[in-house]
């Protein structure tokens, strides 16, 4: 996994990571669930460039 790419993937991640605090402070249940997702989603990239990196 290049340097960037970990980059990019924590910065979604804390990005989601933000949202989903934000929606649970202001009772906003969809700011929430896109926080969620945005986590989910970042780690699904971050899993795939593991298993990338394991085929090099």
């Amino acid at each position: 996994m290049s340097a960037e790419d970990k980059i990019s993937n924590k910065i979604d991640e804390l990005a989601g990571k933000g949202k989903e605090v934000a929606g649970r402070a202001t009772g906003n249940p969809d700011l929430e669930a896109e926080g969620k997702a945005e986590q989910a989603k970042s780690n699904l990239k971050q899993a795939g460039e593991k298993v990338k990196d394991v085929f090099k």
